[in-house]
């Protein structure tokens, strides 16, 4: 960082060290933090940089206060947090009280090296780099070799949703560093759930440039890992709020698209269900079928409005349910109507195209689909009132 300096007394320009902050969420983690503060003394002293630890407690109650009390780090501050717990949270006040121009984030438990925070605090000091990640994917970039294969499998399935934002190789890592003055892009909406406040920050933080800094990433030797089913949640409706954050009312016809999607698999496992009872029960094949096509429209009609009620348009003032349900199958069957309009009208148009007949189809179910998603927003499910 260059300063001023004052006339007759100081060069023009010198060099002041970069004050970093390092911040670490805990939440029974006390066994870890003698050797993570050891580490990070070792790595961090013969940089120069003047630098600091906040350890942000969920309270953990495992005696961690004692920990810290005993170690006697002047530079190692742990706060005692208050609700709302989480990891995010926990990483967002920690980001708030830090005194750092750069802002270094990592675990407790060891996976992150704390080796290679020079590296990161090197690359964030760097004007075009917005954000620096400690990254198991770039290049040089190694895991422990005890990942079973759902590990793997979880890990890229999440990767994958981020590229709705970022197409770094890493964006889950949760070893992170930045510069302040990008931090204070996004004072006041940073909301993150869950544990992947690095994705939070790539957003809304409006980071273009994401550097990765390869290093190993260690399973905990230490405690007991957090991860789980409800975190993996978590995380799915965290990539759902940026979504809509970012992208706005385009994330929320893409829902509804996928909405009717899965409403297309229950028509095709209803059709097929009742009509192979049917089947065995010698019904007609008329009658097979005109019934088993009824009820798999209004079985997927139904599934359809109540996950666009609960989801896509979750936010909305509520109604009469009975009223709500009324309005939405009418402007299905409406919406039924559109689709046959512009299918047979293309089909037409389009008969001597190769495929013209399913590309009217197609067309069809775009122009049906975008009419009952205007029909529910607008007369379905309504904006709240202002």
């Amino acid at each position: 960082m260059i300063v001023a300096g004052s006339a007759g007394s100081l060069p023009s320009f010198f060099t002041v060290p970069t004050r970093v902050s390092i911040i670490v969420p805990t939440y029974r983690e006390a066994l870890n933090i003698p050797e993570l503060t050891k580490r990070i003394d070792a790595a961090m002293r013969p940089t120069g940089h003047e630098f600091d630890l906040w350890l942000m407690d969920d309270p953990s109650g495992d005696g961690i206060d004692r920990v810290v009390a005993e170690l006697g780090h002047s530079w190692v501050h742990l706060v005692t947090r208050t609700p709302p717990r989480g990891l995010g949270f926990a990483v967002l006040e920690g980001l708030r009280k830090a005194p750092g121009d750069i802002l270094v984030v990592m675990d407790a438990d060891l996976s992150h090296p704390p080796e290679r925070i020079p590296d990161l605090v090197r690359a964030a000091e760097q004007p075009e780099n917005h954000l620096v990640i400690g990254s198991r994917y770039a290049a040089g970039g190694t895991i422990d070799g005890g990942w079973s294969i759902l590990r793997h499998i979880n890990s890229r399935a999440a990767t994958w949703l981020a590229r709705l934002f970022t197409w770094v190789k890493d964006p889950m890592s949760g070893f992170l560093a930045m510069r302040r003055d990008i931090l204070q892009r996004a004072v006041g909406e940073l909301d993150p759930i869950g544990y992947k406040i690095g994705l939070e920050l790539i957003v809304k933080c409006r980071c273009r440039t994401v550097a990765e800094v390869p290093i190993h990433f260690s399973d905990r030797a230490l405690g007991k890992s957090k991860m789980g089913l409800k975190e993996q949640i978590r995380y799915v409706v965290h990539v759902r709020r940026l979504a809509r954050w970012k992208y706005g009312e385009l994330a929320r016809v893409a829902e509804f698209g996928l909405v009717g999607l899965s409403g297309v698999v229950v028509n095709l496992l209803v059709v097929t269900l009742v009509s192979d009872q049917m089947a065995r029960m010698d019904f007609a094949a008329t009658a097979r079928l005109n019934t088993a096509v009824t009820i798999a429209v209004l079985v997927s009609m139904t599934t359809n409005f109540f996950l666009n009620r609960m989801l896509t348009f979750g936010d909305k003032v509520r109604r009469s349910l009975r009223r709500e349900y009324l309005t939405f199958v009418a402007v299905c069957l409406v919406g039924g109507v559109v689709n046959w309009w512009a299918t047979t009208r293309l089909a037409v148009q389009w008969r001597d195209v190769f495929l013209g007949l399913q590309a009217a189809a197609l067309c069809g179910v775009a122009a049906g689909m975008f009419f009952n998603y205007l029909g529910s927003r607008l007369f379905v499910f309504r904006s709240n009132p202002r």
